[in-house]
């Protein structure tokens, strides 16, 4: 590991696990990259910062959100709630989505920044939030691309609450809005009550990098929100790549996050130079996310070393200027024919391997259940059962409960639930893909 962040700036660490071992003839070199970013202003940061950060909430008024009528007012709470939140500095608006996006503060096209009076102002403006009409996600992610580029500063957010489905414009329209607005702001995404599609906002926050989740219960609105305004207020570095170097003959296989969330990034490489590329990490505050890598070599003899690969934090450089390294981790390959240490598995690739496969197996698992295959289903089903309780992922297990009974964990034998709420399995969908690190 090598740091070569500037003193008082935001430190990353890059920490490489994995077994460097490989029997003679083997191409396949698997590590765990442990990215962590602490201090300069990453716990919070002063007030002062907030002049480098700008968001956009998006808030569904739709005509389903006045079922039941309190639905709007929660939705209107918690957007107060998350003006409430923003820091002094901060440029921000709030946009009403139906089948069509509108300004509903500051309006004209600009933000706003965030002062008592401009919170103020957005929450007694708030009090216009009124259901009806359609919904159109795509144009409420364009709306906000927009008035997200009006500000000069790295950190661009957006907040997206929706109740329903996409059903003014066609999964097409979506995909070209969220192709525009990939790499120009990160989105949290949020579905309230139940009668949403999990895939359409988990495809949201997917493809911005940002977090999704359910909030069945509209009155529990508020104080999710606040939650994500005050980690969005944390974020202090923006558009941060993993870069990944690899020797003449090598290719990368696959890149995934793997904590705290699974998120595959393979497929959204771009080229940074001879032999290697960038994968996008959005941006960061005081955190750690651990990424898996896997690489394949060419085949070496016993008593061969050689670099695998390079790691590196990078951020974007001015044009004719070299990216900034922030830091820097190698992963390594040596050909043995000592079976002992070539056939160990590190604990972290073990363990993130059997998390990529957890959330694989709930998705199989549900899609089998909604299809009518409840063989399939309870197969796969009873493989996360069994997957959640050998890595301790605790909070998965509780929620597979509430959808299969659990005869025995340790062989992941169980039983289809005859009855479960859509609530249940939309939190098991939604929370399929966040993950816990290793038992220490």
């Amino acid at each position: 590991m090598a740091n070569f962040s500037k003193p008082n700036a935001p430190q990353f660490r890059v920490d490489v696990y994995q077994n460097e071992y490989l029997p003679e003839g083997a191409r396949e070199v698997n590590a765990i990259a442990t990215v962590t970013a602490t201090g300069g202003g990453t716990s919070g940061g002063p007030s002062g910062r907030g002049s480098e950060a700008a968001v956009v909430i998006m808030v569904d008024c739709s005509g389903s959100m006045d079922y039941p009528s309190a639905k709007m007012r929660n939705a209107r709470e918690a957007t107060a709630a998350a003006v409430a939140t923003l820091r002094d500095g901060v440029s921000f608006a709030v946009v009403a989505g139906t089948h069509v996006a509108k300004e509903v503060y500051p309006g004209g096209g600009r933000l706003a920044v965030a002062d008592a009076e401009t919170r103020s102002r957005a929450t007694y403006a708030l009090r216009s939030l009124s259901a009806a009409g359609g919904t159109a996600i795509g144009s409420w992610l364009r709306l906000a691309d927009r008035l997200l580029a009006t500000a000069d500063v790295p950190i661009r957010h957006g907040i997206l609450l929706t109740d329903g489905r996409n059903e003014h414009e066609s999964p097409k329209d979506l995909r070209a809005a969220l192709d525009a607005c990939t790499g120009r702001f990160t989105c949290d995404a949020r579905g309230v009550g139940t009668d949403w599609e999990v895939k359409e906002v988990t495809a949201v926050a997917s493809a911005l990098l940002g977090t999704a989740d359910i909030v069945a219960d509209p009155g529990r609105l508020a104080a999710d929100f606040t939650q994500m305004m005050e980690t969005a207020m944390g974020k202090e570095v923006a558009d941060v790549a993993l870069r990944l170097w690899t020797p003449m003959g090598a290719r990368v296989r696959f890149v995934k996050q793997v904590a705290p969330a699974v998120e595959d990034l393979t497929g959204r490489r771009t080229e940074s130079g001879p032999r290697s590329g960038d994968y996008p990490t959005g941006s960061w505050g005081d955190e750690s996310r651990d990424y898996h890598v896997c690489v394949e070599v060419p085949e070496a003899a016993v008593g061969r070393e050689m670099l695998a690969a390079r790691v590196s934090l990078v951020l974007p450089a001015a044009p004719g200027a070299a990216p900034e390294v922030l830091s820097q981790g190698l992963v390594r390959a040596v050909w043995t024919d000592d079976m002992a240490a070539s056939t160990a598995i590190n604990p972290q690739v073990a363990h993130y391997t059997g998390q990529a496969e957890l959330a694989q197996a709930i998705q199989q698992g549900l899609d089998a259940r909604k299809a009518g295959d409840f063989d399939r289903a309870t197969a796969k089903l009873g493989r996360a059962v069994q997957l959640a309780e050998s890595s301790g992922n605790a909070d998965t297990a509780k929620l597979l409960s509430k959808v299969v009974d659990v005869v025995d964990a340790a062989t992941g034998t169980v039983r289809l639930k005859a009855k479960v709420t859509e609530a249940d399995e939309m939190t098991l969908e939604t929370r399929s893909t966040k993950t816990v690190r290793v038992k220490k």
